[in-house]
């Protein structure tokens, strides 16, 4: 006689496999966060993840089904649980290990080869579960639809429980390493409380999966201990962002530098809030000397807060000015206030939501300029590339105003900054292209950070030279691309319009992605 599952009440064999999806999917969503300090965020990155997830699934639904014909028992379920929540500890250990191995390997084999060795074991034993239990559960053919429907119906909302309770609770709660390590908990329990593994005697093909196991873990402690497992190395981690804060000195100033995932995102110096170290930030400042000198006190808003650098700057030179920035992670402006030198009695106004649903409630035409800093890296948030968020943005404009963008491009390989100009030009009359030097067409770097400016009046390398003589700032660091440059680079190749319902930036990325790794 088969020795069915028998749970005290008839709730458990679904228990077991709502927990077990949700558990697969728990891992999936912590995976990003995961991998993002070894092979950073994109749109390859989530890629790779859900294919290999999804890959192991669908294996352990095969092999879970042969096993389940073969070995019907509850002690083959514990075995399954058991070895699960081992392979789902192994991944905190492993991350290291594997990055190093597959470093040297192109990005795309690198991404996926490292997705698979930590997530591919995990995800294909816990697909074992479901046909497992349903073959327990099955007493006679004809309520063989009624009870795999009901299972797999579980098994769903388990996997959406794990994606909403992960993404909107746990990574910001607890963080993602003890979330791996509560997953395996609950595999063990799970194990120990509905396999009967104590009852498995003499059985070394079964017995076996569970040696490997212990032997992985122990070998595991050699490695690493515990508490580097669980330190992700962020000082905060957000729903948005793995958050680390350092200090170093820089031409003998004391800066603290912010880092988002992978991208060192700002330097902020104590003692002087004009400290500008990109040169990103030094174009925008000669556009605010211009704004200053046309307007006397301009409004301006900032659409990505990072460090605060820029506001922080505005506020500390000009007193009487409206600045308002729109930073869709709390956290970050926390960080902020708590280790960028930000005060807690700042006039700085601050929005946290996307820009996109915040610039429908801004007071139109009362701005006399609109910085975009919120493009982290080469993960860029579509929404505020296109066409019709240039229009919001320059509803928000008085006339004389400013939109001023930084982007990360190659203009020889990459076809984002074409297709941004090219919207760009559909909305403002006069578009430019900008860098804080004139190596236009012999810059070897793989990628560099350009300055796309929006206006509807003209404006001059000279005009920033007044500007910023008038108000008793500094040289201009600005340089406009020259026009036969532009003109042979944006005709290189008819550019592409980004509008709502065709906005492809990662695929426009990917080869300086591809090249940048």
């Amino acid at each position: 006689m088969r020795n069915r599952l028998t749970p005290i009440t008839s709730v458990v064999p679904y228990l077991i496999v709502f927990v077990a999806s949700a558990c697969t999917l728990i891992l999936e969503i912590v995976a990003g966060r995961i991998l993002a300090p070894v092979i950073g965020v994109s749109l390859y990155t989530w890629t790779s993840i859900i294919g290999v997830v999804l890959a192991g699934i669908s294996v352990g639904n095969y092999i879970g089904g042969l096993v389940a014909d073969k070995y019907p028992s509850r002690q083959t379920l514990g075995l399954i649980l058991f070895v699960s929540g081992a392979f789902t500890v192994v991944i905190l250990p492993l991350i290291s290990i594997a990055g190093d191995v597959v470093s040297d390997l192109p990005l795309l084999p690198r991404i996926v080869t490292l997705t698979a060795v930590l997530f591919l074991p995990v995800s294909l034993i816990l697909g074992m579960v479901t046909p497992i239990v349903i073959k327990l559960q099955l007493q006679e053919l004809s309520r063989t639809g009624n009870i795999v429907g009901r299972f797999y119906a579980v098994s769903t909302a388990g996997s959406i429980l794990g994606v909403f309770l992960t993404g909107f609770v746990l990574i910001q709660w607890i963080g993602t390493r003890p979330i791996v390590l509560a997953v395996a908990i609950v595999l063990f329990a799970m194990a120990l409380f509905f396999g009967d593994l104590w009852k498995i005697r003499g059985k070394l093909p079964v017995v076996l999966p569970v040696v490997v196991s212990l032997v992985a873990i122990l070998l595991s402690f050699t490695y690493e201990d515990v508490d580097g497992w669980v330190e992700s190395g962020c000082d905060e981690e957000s729903n948005y962002f793995c958050i680390k804060v350092r200090e170093r000195t820089i031409q003998d100033q004391t800066v603290r530098t912010l880092t988002l995932d992978q991208l060192l995102h700002s330097y902020v110096a104590k003692d002087d809030p004009s400290f500008l170290v990109y040169g990103y930030e030094k174009i925008t400042a000669d556009f605010v000397a211009l704004q200053e000198y046309r307007i006397k006190t301009p409004k301006i808003m900032f659409i990505g807060g990072g460090g605060y650098t820029m506001p922080r700057l505005i506020e500390h030179r000009y007193r009487d000015w409206e600045v308002e920035v729109v930073e869709i992670d709390p956290v970050v402006t926390q960080i902020a206030h708590e280790y960028l030198w930000l005060p807690l009695n700042t006039n700085i106004i601050s929005y946290h939501e996307d820009a996109r649903m915040k610039a429908r409630e801004l007071d139109k035409g009362t701005y006399d300029m609109v910085v975009g800093d919120a493009f982290n890296d080469f993960s860029v948030p579509y929404q505020l590339t296109t066409h019709e968020f240039n229009q919001q943005v320059k509803e928000l404009l008085n006339p004389n105003g400013i939109y001023i963008v930084n982007i990360v491009d190659n203009i020889e390989i990459g076809q984002f900054l074409r297709a941004y100009v090219n919207t760009m030009q559909h909305t403002f009359d006069h578009v430019y292209v900008l860098r804080d030097d004139d190596l236009w067409e012999q810059d070897e770097r793989t990628n560099v950070t350009y300055v796309v400016v929006g206006s509807s009046t003209p404006i001059s390398f000279e005009d920033l030279v007044e500007a910023n003589e008038a108000v008793g700032w500094h040289e201009p660091i600005t340089r406009f691309m020259p026009d036969d440059v532009f003109l042979r680079w944006f005709q290189k190749e008819d550019p592409i319009m980004l509008t709502d319902g065709f906005v492809p930036v990662d695929q426009m990325l990917a080869p300086v992605f591809l090249h940048s790794r």
